[in-house]
Formats: structure tokens, sequence, C-alpha cells
């Protein structure tokens, strides 16, 4: 099978010439101390070489508690936050059909995503919606202790056991989490549920690729062996010996350094299939939280085109000079669909009668494109063949390996999250946590000296 394809041209043709080429020593030195495990954040490398090394065993381990949840459920929901939630929506909703959720399939459960928000209105919903269905839970924490996700299981496993009989909970119930530590970890060892580790080596915005990832997955009916399969191999395309030239990696990090170095601070992730919505949601993760630390890194942003076209075309197109695009174009649709001919023509449109609409679609990203790179706006393009289990791989290794790489040359540590933690303190002593008396004690006074 094929690679995906990377297109710089119409970025670098805004640097210099040969400024993307001079970025070759820094990139091959940021990949080298990746690979020697001598970068900051070294501790949390498992991700590195984790297609390779995941076993045709372990996936049938996965597979297996999957088939048990799709056997058992009519609606599984994964309980996660960050990390633990959107590696699975971007792959689920890449692959799925876009009105899953109102189709009555036999085949595959519903897959709802909570844990990742606290809307009131949201679990007051879902829960209404799971009385009287037969439902099992991914619970996705490493402590067990996030907000979030902890308010949510806890709601979770009271109906579940309810609805269902805790013997049965027993069996729809699973947690991903810490090998031996954490309120998870317990909760699962007292309960008797099937488990999954999150190794200590991945951080949550790496882990798509573990059962944080691969369980949702299965559950939704798609094919996992061919996700890692991807993944594998273009772990191989991007191998720290493949030259500058053809290493997809290591030339996307040398062109947005490049960029971000001629004052391009802001990337917007651009898709023309809606499928992909979620993916651009992982991707803001992947580069936000691992590029935007000492007081650097590019603001990942995403538009869904030719949508947002008409809503945020105008500032791309006329704004400010500091954006750069990263378009995601599919090839190959998985469904063919021809545009009718109409005998009044009020709409002017017979002139693409017999065309596929992807073809109009394609126009419109090679018309845009044209467009925004004469406004001043550097492109890059990723051409991928189709959206498949094993291309989707693919995407998500090229992306987590140029991190690593970009985030090694911008001069951060790409893989801690420090500034997440501030809000987290505030929100704890507002709510009177035990062992937050004194930031309680502070944050209260500091409110009432700004009123």
């Amino acid at each position: 099978m094929s690679n995906i394809k990377l297109d710089i041209t119409k970025a670098a043709c805004f640097l210099q010439a040969g400024a993307v080429k001079a970025f070759e020593p820094k990139v091959k030195a940021a990949q080298q101390a990746l690979e020697d495990g001598t970068c900051p954040g070294n501790d949390f490398l498992g991700w590195l070489h984790l297609p390779s090394s995941i076993t045709p065993a372990f996936l049938d381990e996965v597979q297996a508690a999957a088939d048990t949840l799709r056997e058992k459920c009519e609606v599984v929901v994964v309980a996660g936050i960050g990390g633990s939630y959107l590696g699975a929506r971007a792959v689920i909703e890449a692959l799925g059909n876009s009105f899953a959720w109102l189709i009555q399939d036999q085949k595959n459960p519903v897959i709802l995503f909570a844990g990742n928000n606290i809307g009131e209105d949201y679990l007051s919903e879902m829960t209404e919606y799971l009385k009287g269905k037969k439902f099992g839970v991914i619970n996705i924490s490493k402590s067990g202790t996030t907000t979030e996700t902890a308010l949510t299981f806890r709601l979770l496993k009271k109906q579940c056991e309810a609805q269902m009989g805790k013997e049965v909970a027993k069996q729809v119930i699973v947690a991903v989490t810490d090998a031996k530590r954490g309120a998870a970890r317990t909760c699962a060892d007292k309960e008797g549920y099937k488990s999954f580790i999150i190794p200590d080596n991945v951080g949550g915005r790496f882990s798509v690729l573990t059962p944080v990832g691969l369980l949702p997955i299965a559950c939704a009916g798609f094919d996992i062996k061919a996700l890692v399969q991807g993944a594998a191999d273009m772990e191989k395309a991007c191998g720290k010996d493949v030259p500058f030239e053809d290493n997809l990696a290591a030339q996307y990090a040398a062109v947005r350094n490049g960029l971000y170095g001629a004052d391009k601070k802001i990337e917007i992730m651009v898709n023309y299939q809606p499928k992909l919505h979620y993916f651009s949601e992982w991707w803001k993760q992947l580069y936000g939280e691992s590029e935007g630390k000492d007081k650097k890194g590019i603001f990942p942003a995403s538009c869904d085109f030719t949508t947002d076209l008409h809503s945020m075309g105008q500032w791309i197109q006329d704004g400010e000079r500091t954006i750069f695009e990263t378009v995601i174009s599919i090839e190959k649709p998985n469904r063919s669909l021809l545009f009718p001919s109409d005998e009044e023509n009020l709409d002017g449109l017979n002139f693409l009668a017999g065309k596929r609409v992807d073809e109009v679609n394609k126009m419109a990203e090679l018309g845009t494109r044209l467009a925004h790179v004469d406004g001043g706006v550097p492109n890059i393009r990723i051409s991928v063949p189709e959206l498949n289990e094993y291309y989707v791989g693919q995407l998500i290794y090229f992306f987590e390996i140029a991190c690593g790489i970009s985030g090694n040359v911008l001069g951060v540590n790409p893989f801690n999250q420090p500034g997440v933690e501030a809000y987290k303190k505030n929100m704890f002593a507002l709510l009177d946590k035990p062992g937050y008396e004194a930031d309680s004690k502070a944050i209260k006074a500091r409110l009432e000296s700004e009123k």
C-alpha cells in the first residue's frame, strides 16, 4: 500500500530559498534526542516505537474485551477527558457513518463520550437516554480522580448496577488505568472489572494506540490491527535514518518551525470532509499541549471547509498575516454520488450534472488553496489515499513523531503540561476540597477584595 504524501512547496515559497533545508541538522538532532532519550520529558517516550512493539496477542486481548461489550451492550459510554477520549473519538468519527447515532445498527453499539465536561444538562440528558438500555462503560483515567471523569463514572456505575444488576455490571464495565496506583485501579480490583494498563511512559495525548484508544475503536467495529499496521509502517517511513528529503515528519517539523520564525504564529488545520472534525480536535491537543509552554508555541486552530469558508474565509483571506494552513486532503471518498440534472435549472447548476460530488469538492479545495496562497497564507498539504483504518493509523503516527521533533526544535519539553494544573488548584480551592484549605482561604480573600 502507498503512504500519505506531504506537499510543502506552497509553504516553503514564503521563506527564503533553502530555509527548510537549513533546518535539517536541527531536525536530525531533535529526532536523535528522541531516539537516545536525551530530550526533555524523556520519561514519556513510550509512544515512539509503540506501533512496532504491539503484539498480535495483545490486540486479540483488546478485541476480545471489545467483543464482550459489543455482544452485551446497545450503548457503550467512553468516560474520559483530553487524551483519554479525543484520539478514540477522532478515529471513530473519521471512519464511521456521519449519522451513526440515528441508525438502528444491529452490528455495532452506539458509542457515547462523557466525562469530558461538567455540564449538568449533558450528564442529565445522557443518563435519561440510558434508562432502559443495556449499556457498558469504558472508564479511562490513570488516577481515577480527574474531576470530570470521576464524577461521570460515579453516575454511570450506579446507573449500570441499578439497571442491569451488579453481576452483569462487572462484565460490561472496563477500566483503562494505571497498573498499580489510583482510585480507578483500586475500584477495578475491588469490583473485579476487566482492566487494561495505560503505560507509565505514554502521556495522554500520545495514547491513542494504547488501550485508551484501541478499546473504544474496536467496540465501534473498526479494525485495530489495520490501524496499528498503518502506524507501524509510518514509524518506519519516518525513522531517524530516513533521508530528510524522504522523511515526511522531519519536513513538516522543519517547515512549521521555519514559518514560526517568520512570525506565522497560528496554524489552521483544514479538512474538506466533515468526518475529520474530531481528528482536528485531537491534533489541536497534541500540538497545543506539547508546544504551548515557556511563552512559546504555534497556536493550533482548525476549520472545516467548505463549511467554515462561509464564516472564517474572510478572516483567512484578508485578516492578519500571522497564519498558515495545513490541509488534510482525502484523494478517494468511500462512496459515490453523482450530481443530478434538472430541467428548469433554476439554480444554474446543470453544468455540474453527471459529475461526482467529490469532483466539485476537489475543485473547491484547489480554488481555495490558490486564493489563500495568493492572499499570503502559506499552505501545507497532506494527501491521504482514502479514509480507512490503515491510513488513519499512518496519520496518527505521522503527527505524533512530527510533534516530538518539532517540540525539541522549538526548545520546550513536548511531553509535560504544567500549565493545566493552575486551574485545577483554583477549582479545588473554590470547592473546598480537603487538603486545599490554605488555597481556599487565599482565593476567597482575593475574590472578596476584587468585589
